[in-house]
């Protein structure tokens, strides 16, 4: 029987990364090369030539005489931190398959729980924007998923207790799963899912799902759609073109309940976002670290304000 090939690869080890990444100077260098891969360029006039003032650190264009911080316009912008921590940070978001809870993160990089809580609500909101711009394409299966805690009142689908998100699949050409789509919603309506698929969708597609009324609005958008009538049914032969999604919606659930004792529904959006960058990077784990690392220094910068605002308009 042959290795799962995601569960026993490689990844980056602990040791690897105090290696690559230990101290505060390796770190500097390795955002310079994913900020600047072409060498130095000012952000005000374009001009390549700069000297480095070594005791604060910051770069100056030989033209205008700007001073540019390796971490600004970035979402590392006015950290304080030393930037082995961040990395540290971002170590332990990717490597571990259910992620890491903020309180977890606070104790592992020996920072308070509110600058804990700020890292990860920073580096979950670059997992977020950047797997937003990436839509899903070919065969999907898609299905209604709900979070929240057990409160009296009405449960499962319309309860005002549970907060809606879709949960699609891309699947490959043998049937397997490449890509996933968490996406939190405002309800099951065909005007919603209708914008979720011109949102979340491109190019040749068809989707999956059961028989749901409101997934007609993904026809709406252009795109093909087709239903199987499965309700409450746990027959084998109804549920079996579900496989794929009904086993990502079990895994995330108990990592998420596994993680994190107390999950706020207001930053539900991020804790998938976690969930969904990792699951499609799973097969290169070790490359997580700079491909996050590279994002975050295209990121703006997400202050606490700017995050409660991301947070209002979901």
């Amino acid at each position: 029987m042959s290795k799962n090939a995601v569960q026993f690869q490689k990844g980056l080890s602990l040791s690897d990364l105090l290696e690559n990444y230990g101290t505060e100077e390796q770190c500097f260098d390795a955002l310079f090369k994913l900020r600047w891969s072409g060498g130095f360029e000012c952000d005000r006039c374009g001009c390549k030539d700069y000297c480095r003032l070594k005791r604060s650190k910051l770069f100056q264009c030989n033209r205008c005489r700007s001073h540019i911080s390796i971490t600004s316009r970035t979402i590392f912008h006015s950290t304080k931190l030393p930037l082995n921590k961040w990395f540290l940070a971002i170590y332990l978001m990717t490597q571990g398959k259910n992620g890491v809870s903020q309180l977890e993160l606070s104790r592992q990089i020996g920072v308070s729980i509110n600058t804990a809580a700020m890292l990860y609500h920073k580096l979950a909101q670059t997992m977020l924007e950047r797997d937003a711009s990436k839509p899903l394409s070919g065969n999907i299966e898609i299905d209604d998923a709900y979070w929240g805690g057990r409160k009296k009142g009405k449960r499962g689908r319309g309860s005002p207790n549970k907060t809606p998100f879709v949960a699609a699949i891309e699947k490959t050409k043998n049937g397997k799963p490449n890509r996933i789509k968490l996406q939190v919603v405002s309800g099951f309506r065909k005007v919603e899912l209708e914008m979720w698929a011109r949102s979340h969708l491109t190019g040749e597609t068809s989707v999956l799902s059961d028989g749901l009324v409101c997934f007609t609005g993904i026809k709406n958008a252009g795109y093909g759609h087709s239903s199987i009538v499965v309700g409450n049914s746990k027959d084998a032969k109804k549920t079996v073109a579900f496989k794929w999604v009904n086993i990502i919606l079990g895994n995330l659930k108990t990592a998420l309940v596994g993680t994190f004792h107390k999950l706020s529904n207001k930053h539900l959006p991020r804790h998938l976002a976690t969930f969904q960058y990792r699951f499609n990077r799973r097969y290169r784990l070790k490359d997580m670290i700079p491909r996050l690392a590279y994002m975050a220094v295209r990121t703006p910068p997400m202050p606490a304000r700017l995050l409660k605002l991301a947070e209002n308009h979901w």
